[in-house]
C-alpha cells in the first residue's frame, strides 16, 4: 500500500532540523582531538589508552539499538526524536565541562577514573542525542529531497568538526591562552575549548528542538502505511530485527570492521604517535611545551581531515557515477589507509597536512557509502532500530581494538604508537578490497548516497 506523499520543506526547515549536528560534531571533534591527551595528563599510560577508549563503542553498541527502537515508538509533547535530543544534549554538555576538570575531584577517586567515567557519560549521551538526528531527515522530507537534506547535514558536520578540533590550537596560538599546565592538570585552551563546546552544543540541539516540527503517528502512518502501531516487544523485539537484518548489513560488516579498527587506531594513537615519533618527546613527559605543541597539532591536523571531508562528499557522488558506489568507497578508503602508513615515514611536523586528505577522502566516504548500500532495504517504519543495529558493524571493531590494540602497542610495538597508526593503514586497505566483494543493489548510482555520523 502506498502512502501520501510527504509535503516539501523549505531550506530553512531543513537546515533547522539539521543544526544540532553541528553542534554534536563539534564536541565530538574536542573528545577525539583531546581525550587520549587529557588522559594522559591525568597518569594514564599509551598502552592502556585503548582501554578507556572502550567507553565509546561499548556505550554506542549498546544505547543506539534501544534509543533507536523506542524512538521509533515514542510520541509526546515534544514528537518522536527530539525529546531524545534534549535528554542528550543536557548531558553531552555536563560531561564536556566535566572531563578536563576531573582533576578537581582528586579528593573522591584518582582523576584518571573520574575522566574515564567522564568520557564514558559523553559518549553515552552523544549516542542519545545523535541517533535520532539519523532518522528525522527520514522521518520529515519527501524522497526528491531527502539528498538536499543530508548534503546539509554533511556541511554542518564538516563544519563542527572543523572548529571542535581547531579551537585549542586556535586559543593557544592566536588568542594567548596558556597551552600548558602543572602536571596533571589540563591546560587552559583545552579547558576553555570545552566549554566553548558544551555551549555550543546545547544551543544547537536546542535550536533544532524549537525550529523543528516532526508528524503526529496519525499523520506518519498516512506517509508510511506499512508502519505498525507496535509498542511491545522491547529488547525481545530488537533482537527479532537484528537476526532478520538485510544480506547487504552482513556483507558490509568486514568492510565496516576493518574501517573502523583503523579510525579508532587512528584517534586513540595519533597524539602519543605525534609526540615521540615526530616530535621526539621522551615517553611520560606529558606537562612540556612541546607535548602540548603535538596535541594542539593533533587537533588541528584532526580538523583538516574534517574540512577534506566535507569537501570530498560534494565530489564522492560524481566518482560513484563514472565508477560505481563500491569502486568509489575502494578509493577513498585506499587513499585514507596509504595516508596513515606515510606518518612513519614524515619527520617534518609541517608535512602532516598533507596525509590528512587522503584520511578525509576515507573518512568522507565511510561516512556515506556504506548506508547508501544500505538505505534502499530498510524498511521506513524500522529506520531508527536499523540505523541502530547497524552501529554494530562500527562498535564491534572498535571493541576489539581497545581490548588488544594497548597490548599490541606494548607488547609487538615496544610502545611506538606511531606503528598502530601503520597497522590501522593496512586495515584500511583491507577494507578497499573487501569492499569490491559486496553485493551492491545499486541504483541510479550517487543519488542513494546517505551521509551519517559514524562514531560509536
Amino acid at each position: 500500500m502506498k502512502g501520501m506523499v510527504k509535503p516539501r520543506l523549505s531550506a530553512a526547515r531543513i537546515w533547522n532540523m539539521s543544526m544540532g549536528f553541528f553542534g554534536i560534531q563539534f564536541g565530538f571533534a574536542l573528545q577525539n582531538g583531546n581525550a587520549s591527551r587529557i588522559l594522559q595528563t591525568y597518569g594514564a599510560e599509551v598502552e592502556h589508552l585503548s582501554l578507556f577508549w572502550l567507553a565509546a563503542p561499548l556505550t554506542g553498541m549498546i544505547v543506539q539499538p534501544i534509543i533507536g527502537h523506542y524512538s521509533d515508538r515514542t510520541w509526546n509533547r515534544l514528537g518522536r526524536r527530539r525529546p531524545y535530543f534534549l535528554v542528550g544534549a543536557i548531558a553531552t554538555a555536563l560531561a564536556l565541562i566535566l572531563l578536563p576538570n576531573s582533576s578537581l575531584l582528586a579528593y573522591v577517586l584518582p582523576p584518571v577514573l573520574i575522566g574515564a567515567g567522564m568520557l564514558t557519560l559523553m559518549d553515552a549521551s552523544i549516542n542519545v542525542a545523535m541517533e535520532p538526528f539519523r532518522a528525522l531527515v527520514a522521518d520529515n522530507l519527501p524522497d526528491e529531497q531527502r539528498s538536499q537534506g543530508f548534503s546539509a547535514q554533511t556541511f554542518l558536520i564538516g563544519a563542527g568538526a572543523v572548529l571542535g578540533s581547531s579551537l585549542p590550537y586556535l586559543l593557544a596560538e592566536y588568542a594567548g591562552v596558556s597551552k600548558t599546565a602543572a602536571p596533571g592538570v589540563v591546560p587552559d585552551n583545552v579547558i576553555y575549548s570545552f566549554y566553548v563546546g558544551a555551549v555550543v552544543l546545547l544551543a544547537t540541539i536546542l535550536w533544532s528542538i524549537f525550529t523543528s516540527k516532526e508528524y503526529s503517528p496519525e499523520e506518519f502512518k498516512q506517509f508510511n502505511p506499512e508502519h505498525t502501531d507496535a509498542h511491545t516487544g522491547g529488547i525481545r523485539t530488537i533482537l527479532k530485527d537484528f537476526s532478520n537484518m538485510p544480506a547487504a548489513m552482513k556483507q558490509l560488516g568486514l568492510v565496516q570492521f576493518c574501517s573502523w579498527f583503523a579510525l579508532f587506531s587512528m584517534w586513540v594513537f595519533t597524539t602519543p604517535a605525534v609526540a615521540t615519533h615526530i616530535y621526539k618527546v621522551q615517553p611520560g613527559d606529558t606537562s612540556s611545551a612541546l607535548f602540548a605543541d603535538a596535541g594542539n597539532k593533533v587537533g588541528f591536523l584532526f580538523s583538516i581531515y574534517s574540512a577534506v571531508s566535507a569537501v570530498y562528499a560534494l565530489i564522492l557522488p560524481f566518482i560513484a557515477r563514472k565508477t560505481s558506489r563500491k569502486a568509489a568507497h575502494a578509493i577513498s578508503l585506499t587513499a585514507g589507509g596509504l595516508s596513515l602508513i606515510s606518518f612513519y615515514f614524515i619527520q617534518d611536523p609541517n608535512l602532516l597536512i598533507w596525509p590528512m586528505i587522503g584520511i578525509g577522502m576515507a573518512w568522507g566516504s565511510i561516512l556515506s557509502t556504506p548506508y547508501a548500500i544500505l538505505s534502499g532495504v530498510i524498511p521506513a517504519h524500522k529506520t531508527g532500530v536499523y540505523m541502530g543495529i547497524f552501529n554494530f558493524f562500527i562498535t564491534f571493531p572498535q571493541i576489539v581494538n581497545g581490548i588488544f590494540g594497548g597490548l599490541i602497542v606494548k607488547h609487538l610495538f615496544d610502545n611506538e604508537a606511531i606503528f598502530a597508526l601503520v597497522l590501522g593503514g593496512a586495515f584500511m586497505i583491507i577494507a578497499a578490497v573487501a569492499v569490491l566483494y559486496v553485493k551492491d543493489k545499486e541504483k541510479t548510482a550517487a543519488e542513494m548516497l546517505v551521509p551519517t555520523y559514524g562514531v560509536a
